[in-house]
């Protein structure tokens, strides 16, 4: 089952969340316009038209921390998974005090079942702001995966350990019933 089907979407309102967080970190209010319309092309799935407006407004601005967050989050969409990877370090890099970009890194690196790097991503979050839910919800989805890889391995090491399959089933479940949960998430 891909990761992405069942682990991390984000809302549109931990998106909103997400950029108010970073607009009141960096960008100035006269260029809600521009972060507008990103947001609305992306909302409407125009992905390279948003990309080309993210772009064109970086050349002017490159170090602004909201419009980077909305590139990382086009490149993600569109599959362009380690330009999006590189996009969100850049932005841990610049700007080490912002949760989101390390939830972002997160999601990036779990679709490629790189879960110990997500789970590491997401502590940093959470230590930065101990309240962000999502980021907590990721780890707990994290830690449901790496303890289905555990179980698995375990019961391929000793089949006759009979408390394992329970353990596996549970954990299916869990991870099946937040696959029909999620659904895709839409920028505002």
């Amino acid at each position: 089952m891909p990761i992405q089907a069942f682990l991390f979407r984000q809302s549109p309102a931990w998106l909103m969340s997400s950029l108010l967080a970073l607009m009141l970190l960096g960008a100035p209010p006269v260029h809600a316009d521009e972060y507008t319309e990103v947001n609305r092309l992306i909302g409407a799935r125009q992905f390279p038209q948003a990309l080309a407006s993210a772009d064109k407004y970086l050349a002017a601005k490159p170090r602004d921390p909201q419009m980077r967050f909305l590139k990382g989050v086009i490149q993600g969409e569109t599959a362009q998974t380690s330009d999006a990877i590189e996009t969100f370090t850049k932005i841990t890099e610049d700007y080490p005090e912002l949760p989101e970009p390390y939830n972002n890194l997160a999601v990036l690196y779990a679709s490629q079942s790189q879960f110990d790097k997500a789970r590491s991503a997401l502590e940093m979050a959470i230590r930065l702001n101990p309240s962000y839910a999502t980021a907590h919800e990721n780890l707990g989805d994290i830690y449901a995966r790496l303890a289905s890889q555990s179980y698995s391995r375990a019961l391929q090491l000793n089949a006759a350990n009979a408390g394992l399959p329970p353990k596996l089933a549970l954990i299916g479940q869990l991870l099946a019933s937040t696959a029909k949960a999620a659904t895709p998430a839409k920028a505002p």
